[in-house]
């Protein structure tokens, strides 16, 4: 398994359009991705539980990439969150 942590930078947060993106990527990958916000974890293919993490501007994020892809899907997602979170 394959994890990173984040601070959320956007004024935002996680909200549809960045979770829909989110959704996307990970659905490059044959790879289980798991997000965590606090004690809340959500599956990083479902735009509806990465909402209901209320994920807020400065709030630390983990996620959990694990599978036959893992290193590549770990690698671009951090990038993902990196450039748009």
């Amino acid at each position: 398994m394959k994890s990173f942590m984040y601070t959320v930078k956007i004024p935002v947060g996680m909200h549809a359009r960045h979770a829909g993106m989110f959704v996307k990527a990970c659905s490059e990958f044959e790879s289980s991705v798991t997000v965590t916000c606090g004690d809340k974890s959500a599956d990083g293919r479902r735009i509806l539980a990465l909402m209901g993490l209320g994920i807020k501007q400065e709030a630390l994020i983990r996620v959990d990439v694990e599978g036959p892809d893992e290193d590549i899907a770990a690698i671009r997602l951090k990038a993902y969150v990196w450039e748009n979170l």
